[in-house]
């Protein structure tokens, strides 16, 4: 009986061809998915590089233009501050 036993537990040692195939698919799907991957990583990485060098140029823009307006207030505020002292209005041509 235990001989019979050994029999039924016993694992075949041989690889027939559809197991072939069927592990050298896997390991093709996945070396396919790792490139698949590494690629969309790179694209992140260059859009990731491009978005950042455009928010450093926007930010370098508002910077410029904060600067601009803080001119130009201080313009206005001296006109502002010097029109009524000219008394522009009063004047007959």
């Amino acid at each position: 009986m235990t001989e019979s036993n050994s029999k039924n537990w016993r694992f075949s040692r041989r690889i027939n061809l559809s197991v072939l195939i069927q592990l050298v698919f896997l390991a093709s799907l996945i070396v396919g998915s790792w490139v698949n991957l590494q690629q969309q990583l790179y694209l992140l990485q260059h859009d990731v590089t491009a978005l950042l060098q455009s928010q450093k140029s926007f930010e370098q823009k508002l910077e410029s233009l904060q600067a601009k307006s803080i001119s130009y207030e201080y313009r206005l505020r001296m006109i502002e501050k010097i029109l009524p002292e000219a008394n522009v209005g009063n004047q007959s041509y």
